[in-house]
């Protein structure tokens, strides 16, 4: 077997030893503080903003926070949008910033919303992932997470007590991914790596046990009109996954310990922004992340949900 990445033995595991060789490589790339606190600390009173946990890494540099509505009423929906749970994909938390900024007005007074915008705030600092113990936090909520981060979201929503009707995840497809994550993922598993392909543009990974197609559709086609959709390979697929309709393939989020699958809402999505693209800028993969929650609250609330 090629050693294809730095850290570890190829086809052996990891043990605590590559684990911490991996850890001790990482460095502080942006901030937090700067970033994403700032932003929150500047938002409207009509905003309620908790902290619903700490990081053990560094609990005082990495809070984690939480934004509500309330002003829609105990008896309105409740829907919930999540960014940041792989810290490296930072329209997933600048667009739940940039969607708390500017349109969650629009929808306050017909629907609470609870918006986590950085669940892995080390992540996003070190650019990563991971989390500090090589930790995916993606595939890891479910029941007895080994991952904080995960931990913390859940144990959170469900202090709320609340039937969420909505959930959608905001993530991206990087071509990091490619030459960085799925090497790393490959070596910290002991597994060969085998190359596959980064898709060109926006998609969405619907939850395969139940599946909401027309749910979908609504978001794909707000986000159309900001950013393109992927397409799919020649295989008929994005990311080894068959496209199920345009731009929309689908995973078992719970199975898979996803945080779309946290809950129990009808409506779940992930969506999947590229910004390696040549046709996309940081300002439209944040533009891109807004408009599919516009797409997927405009779908819920006039759906009757």
């Amino acid at each position: 077997m090629a050693h294809f990445y730095p850290i570890g033995t190829p086809g052996q595991p990891w043990t605590q030893t590559e684990r911490q060789a991996w850890l001790e490589a990482r460095s502080l790339q942006r901030s937090y503080r700067d970033e994403v606190r700032e932003t929150l600390e500047d938002l409207g009173d009509d905003l309620e903003v908790i902290q619903y946990g700490a990081l053990s890494v560094d609990p005082s540099r990495y809070p984690l926070f939480a934004v509500l509505t309330r002003r829609a009423g105990a008896d309105a929906p409740w829907a919930l949008v999540t960014g940041g749970v792989h810290g490296y994909e930072t329209s997933g938390v600048q667009g739940a910033l940039s969607f708390l900024q500017r349109e969650v007005e629009r929808f306050a007074p017909r629907i609470n919303l609870v918006v986590a915008p950085c669940v892995s705030p080390w992540g996003y600092e070190v650019i990563n992932r991971w989390n500090p113990q090589a930790i995916d936090p993606n595939r890891s909520f479910s029941a007895g997470s080994p991952c904080e981060e995960s931990q913390a979201l859940m144990s959170f929503v469900k202090q709320l007590a609340q039937d969420f009707v909505m959930h959608v995840d905001l993530h991206e497809t990087t071509d990091s991914d490619e030459h960085e994550f799925r090497p790393a993922l490959a070596a910290r598993d002991g597994l060969e790596f085998h190359p596959g392909h980064i898709p060109d543009g926006f998609y969405l990974v619907d939850d395969a046990a139940a599946p909401q197609p027309e749910f979908q559709a609504a978001i794909i086609d707000a986000v159309e009109r900001v950013t393109h959709i992927a397409p799919p390979d020649p295989q008929g697929q994005i990311i080894g996954s068959d496209v199920t309709q345009r731009g929309v393939i689908q995973y078992p989020c719970a199975e898979l310990g996803l945080c779309a699958g946290m809950t129990a809402a009808r409506y779940k999505t992930t969506t999947e922004v590229y910004p390696d693209s040549a046709r996309a800028t940081d300002q439209i993969c944040n533009a891109a992340q807004v408009a599919a929650l516009r797409g997927a609250l405009e779908f819920v609330l006039t759906s009757g949900a």
